[in-house]
């Protein structure tokens, strides 16, 4: 755990603060705002595929030259069926690890973002993350109350949950009403499960500002 993040404090001005002590945090998207109403913010419903890297090459557009900066991944899944993912300087790779061939990872997508009609499938990838034992991620959009989209995980934050943004900087607003991944270990056995996250990264929405 990372010190000197004092999430879920209040301070003087009594504005609820998650990220450094004494910062006044003003409402983001998907917050209320001073008059009790809601700002925008673009849901995301998520899938995702967990598979084995078979190659990983610079994207071509037809006849143009590959783009260095656009990773095209080809995953095959626990079922042996092929799935190809493109990896774009917007997603967000887990711990900032390094991917490469022969690694076990799951891929997140968005099922409300366009997909070309072919097979294999093919997706933008927007959050990647390697299979590690003993941790466990989730990506999914989190309503007010910190539940997931698929009501089957809640958050509690305790004032020391490490929240930030994909850039790793201290996220200064509420993780409620946002497209979170959240890192975790033990969970409660009810319904839905409970957990005290170990880190949240906001996904935040860049074509909503």
């Amino acid at each position: 755990m990372e010190s000197g993040v004092q999430n879920g404090m209040n301070d003087m001005n009594g504005n609820r603060a998650w990220g450094i002590p004494g910062m006044r945090v003003r409402p983001g998207m998907g917050e209320r705002n001073d008059m009790g109403e809601m700002n925008p913010m673009r849901k995301g419903t998520f899938a995702f595929v967990t598979g084995t890297i078979v190659d990983m090459v610079p994207t071509r557009m037809g006849n143009r030259r590959a783009n260095p900066c656009m990773i095209y991944t080809t995953v095959e899944d626990m079922d042996g069926n092929i799935v190809n993912f493109i990896i774009s300087p917007a997603t967000y790779v887990a711990d900032n690890e390094t991917l490469s061939v022969g690694m076990m990872c799951t891929f997140w997508y968005r099922t409300d973002a366009p997909v070309p009609l072919i097979y294999p499938p093919q997706y933008n990838a927007v959050v990647v993350a390697q299979e590690k034992n003993g941790r466990s991620i989730d990506v999914s959009f989190y309503n007010s109350a910190l539940v997931n989209e698929a009501q089957n995980l809640q958050l509690n934050l305790d004032g020391m949950v490490n929240v930030r943004t994909t850039n790793n900087q201290y996220y200064q607003g509420s993780p409620a009403n946002h497209n979170l991944v959240v890192y975790y270990d033990n969970t409660t056995r009810s319904i839905p499960a409970q957990t005290t996250p170990k880190k949240i990264v906001v996904l935040c929405d860049t074509k909503m500002m």
